[in-house]
């Protein structure tokens, strides 16, 4: 009896042995089930960090790159409305060099008849005898009489001669009204010239941008996808970890056999905070006749442009002596006031202030359809017109104005 109670408490102990064993073997195999669960999770997390950190990078670049390519797109609308406009003033200038080489034809044929005239005359004159001073003193009948005749054959004399000479004259006036006409024709033409270079040069630039914006949307969605990859392995691991903390809890109660439930609480507490914020802005423009915003006298710019005068007119060039071109002339004279402006006849459109023409002042600059100039005052420009022409004065209205600009 005795050796059965013995040998019954042995194998309890022997039970008890095989449990203990289970339960460390157990816990052994979930502890580095959970180690490897962890560093599989800080890697993946990790590479999910620098995946996100590429994608906020990505839309950062597109964003200043979409920023871009808007502006150009504004210019190179700008540029096309401008185009526009030029090709209706070249339209009316062609009309007018038309209606003046007609009026310049009518008045070499009135001055050729004029002197075909006068040779029929002359002529008739040689071949019957110039006798009419003859006729005057032997018809005269009287002293009076006689001066009489004189002056009227004298009278015949100074028609003939003062009509060719005013014949002469328009048929000058004319002429040089169809080359002014033309010089004007061939300073638009240029100007449409410089824009379609421009607009070429804005498509370009656009088209090379939208291909970077192509490449940009290629890289996103490739950052994208990893991270999609390394977020799915990051709730993978936490699942594992979450499956082996509870089997290790389990474990760990099924141990204490006390009498004393054990409880072991795993709190994942995470929290994402986010917002989203708007940003407003308001636009807001000038009047008509805003204020001056710096201490330069517009009466000063007028001054020192007017320097220049002569000057030759070079595409591109900023120097006031060695040649600049529209653009180049106008941020040149600023500059020597410091004013910053840009060298772009598209960019003074929008630089200051809009001013309504009638409230002009001397050193507002005056914008064309590809042309800036400097108003001087009294209806009068100084700008640098042409290759063929440079830095001149003219009058503000000898084409149509589309914005005036005031930046002092």
């Amino acid at each position: 009896m005795h050796r059965k109670k013995h040998m019954w408490k042995m194998r309890l102990v022997a039970a008890g042995l095989v449990a203990i064993l289970g339960i460390s073997c157990f816990q052994s195999a979930s502890a580095s089930a959970l180690s490897k669960a962890k560093n599989k999770k800080s890697e993946a997390q990790t590479a999910l960090d620098n995946a996100n950190a590429d994608i906020e990078n990505i839309q950062s670049q597109q964003q200043e790159l979409q920023s871009q390519i808007d502006a150009l797109d504004a210019d190179l609308v700008n540029i096309i409305m401008n185009l526009d406009i030029l090709e209706g003033e070249l339209s009316d200038k062609q009309t007018e060099l038309d209606n003046v080489t007609a009026q310049l034809a009518q008045a070499q044929e009135d001055e050729q008849n004029q002197y075909d005239a006068m040779k029929k005359r002359i002529v008739y004159m040689y071949e019957n005898g110039d006798d009419s001073y003859i006729e005057a003193l032997v018809g005269a009948t009287d002293f009076s009489d006689l001066l009489n005749r004189l002056e009227y054959a004298q009278q015949i004399y100074d028609y003939d001669r003062n009509l060719l000479t005013q014949y002469q004259e328009t048929v000058q006036q004319v002429a040089d009204l169809k080359s002014q006409v033309e010089t004007e024709k061939a300073e638009l033409e240029e100007v449409q010239q410089s824009y379609q270079e421009q607009q070429a040069s804005y498509e370009s630039m656009i088209a090379e941008k939208q291909s970077q914006m192509s490449d940009f949307d290629t890289q996103l969605a490739s950052a994208q996808s990893l991270a999609a990859q390394y977020k799915a392995t990051v709730d993978e691991q936490n699942e594992i970890i979450r499956q082996e903390q509870a089997a290790a809890a389990a474990a760990a109660a099924q141990n204490n056999n006390k009498g004393n439930n054990t409880t072991t609480a795993n709190n994942n507490n995470g929290s994402n905070t986010g917002g989203d914020s708007t940003t407003g802005g308001s636009t807001g423009g000038g009047g008509l006749n805003p204020p001056f915003s710096t201490s330069v006298s517009g009466s000063d710019v007028v001054s020192y442009a007017c320097q220049f005068i002569g000057n030759p007119y070079v595409w591109g060039g900023e120097s006031l002596t060695n040649g600049a071109d529209c653009s180049g002339f106008i941020k040149s004279v600023y500059a020597n006031f410091g004013i910053s402006l840009p060298h772009s006849s598209v960019a003074l459109q929008r630089a200051g202030s809009e001013v309504s023409y009638e409230n002009a002042q001397p050193g507002d600059i005056v914008c064309y359809a590809g042309h800036v100039a400097i108003y001087m005052g009294g209806g009068q420009i100084v700008h640098a017109s042409s290759p063929s022409t440079g830095i001149k004065t003219g009058s503000a209205t000898y084409r149509s104005i589309i914005s005036v600009r005031r930046v002092l």
